[in-house]
């Protein structure tokens, strides 16, 4: 029997795509379609928002040619799905001509013609809609907004409103954008929002954009109390508007496939997970001030969190802090949340250094993240026998913001109000930590 592999992004699926496959299947006796994740398109330059990988494998299915339908995810996975399925022929629309010759190593590479007159990108041009975004605050997390929105399918920045109008003015005149220092006249002439404020702005800034019917994307830390949270999102429900925490991490390729393995059971029952983040920081600046919510816990807390309550959930039993102050703020924090079966801890600094990487320890192996983790383009799955020991590489590109206006806008566009990559509940469950530690509960000072 002739196995026959082929690898396409297939969103918004056309005649071109079905001829594609029609010509595949008939090069052997049974087809495999690799899907590609819902992450960068090199081929294209743009972050696709229309369907999810989901949604493309169905297509594919009813194209009736796949005998099997895989997802691509990772970098190199080509050479390993050959030599995992045993492919004899690789086959690939003939505008990628040499670019896959290095597989003649494993199998018979086959260029095939492409439809012409029809493509994924002229239909996208057809029916695109760009969403105007408009930004609040415009510091160094907005400086990277801008840039990173501009490879992302619909994505638009118009506007920024800052009450400081000569910080203001000075963002829109580096980026061409309108300025405002009128939220309500801001509000008025966006469609979407994104809150890149100071922490202790979100939360009004964020209901006060629902209240006008805007989709919100809000920068991390969301807020600062789960009771914040849940009113936020109870809101966005009743609205039927997005609302996405803005934690780049959650939605980056790497860390996704991270969650993915660790719930399929890689490596046995998670027993213990540990993550850590450190960014040393001088004076003077809003990080270490206490009237602006600094402090590492605030800052860095959000992404170490997200790692525990992704792997382990949100049914904690108890957690305790031990934290070194300075000034009103904590330089260094390390808190150990214990869950029923499983226990984990993680480790903030903006004073204090720290190695910066992820260990998620299972029954029967380990996932080892090098730092910094939040960035990953790479991890490995370790075990006791060194020879099953398998890395992972992953695209992490620009500064990962794109990661998440993809996400933002691709849940608009398909009109979801919920993201698996993170769900409102963990949300909540972050700023509930968070606002434990505010309230100084279980906080030791060392």
């Amino acid at each position: 029997m002739t196995r026959v592999i082929t690898y396409g992004t297939y969103d918004l699926l056309h005649q071109g795509h079905i001829n594609l496959l029609r010509r595949a299947k008939e090069l052997g006796d049974y087809l495999i379609v690799g899907v590609t994740s819902d992450s960068f398109d090199r081929g294209r330059g743009k972050l696709n928002v229309r369907n999810n990988v989901l949604e493309r494998v169905e297509a594919v299915k009813a194209t009736g040619y796949a005998d099997e339908v895989i997802i691509e995810d990772y970098l190199g996975q080509k050479i390993d799905d050959i030599q995992k399925y045993d492919i004899d022929i690789f086959a690939i629309g003939s505008d990628w001509v040499g670019k896959f010759d290095y597989l003649n190593e494993y199998c018979k590479v086959v260029y095939l013609p492409r439809t012409e007159g029809i493509s994924s990108t002229q239909l996208r041009a057809e029916s695109q809609v760009d969403y105007r975004i408009g930004i609040v605050g415009s510091g160094r997390i907005a400086n990277r907004f801008v840039p990173e929105s501009k490879v992302v399918n619909g994505a638009l920045v118009t506007a920024v409103m800052n009450p400081d109008k000569e910080a203001g003015e000075a963002f829109a005149k580096q980026h061409e954008l309108t300025p405002y220092t009128d939220y309500d006249a801001f509000l008025h002439e966006v469609e979407l929002v994104y809150v890149a404020s100071p922490h202790l702005t979100h939360y009004d800034y964020v209901k006060k954009a629902l209240l006008a019917n805007k989709h919100v994307l809000c920068e991390i830390p969301f807020v600062l109390a789960k009771d914040q949270a849940l009113e936020l999102y109870k809101l966005a429900e009743e609205r039927n508007l997005v609302l996405l925490e803005a934690s780049k991490t959650a939605f980056c390729p790497a860390f996704g496939h991270i969650v993915t393995l660790v719930k399929s059971g890689i490596i046995g029952e998670v027993v213990d997970v540990k993550s850590s983040l450190s960014k040393m920081v001088p004076p003077p600046t809003r990080e270490l001030d206490a009237n602006q919510a600094g402090g590492a816990m605030n800052e860095h807390g959000p992404l170490t969190l997200l790692a525990i309550i992704k792997l382990l959930g949100v049914d904690w039993h108890d957690v305790n802090f031990h934290s070194k102050m300075d000034n009103g703020v904590d330089i260094y924090t390390q808190g150990v949340i214990n869950y029923p079966h499983a226990t984990s801890s993680f480790t903030v600094g903006i004073g204090v250094k720290t190695e910066g990487n992820l260990v998620i320890s299972g029954t029967k192996g380990y996932i080892y993240v090098p730092a910094p983790w939040w960035l990953t383009d790479f991890f490995e799955v370790r075990y006791e026998d060194q020879t099953k020991n398998k890395k992972y590489f992953y695209s992490y590109d620009g500064d990962g913001l794109r990661y998440e206006i993809q996400e933002w806008l691709s849940m608009i566009v398909n009109q979801r109000r919920s993201c698996y990559k993170l769900r409102p509940g963990e949300s909540a469950a972050i700023a509930e930590l968070i606002g434990k530690y505010r309230n100084h509960e279980n906080v030791t000072e060392i």
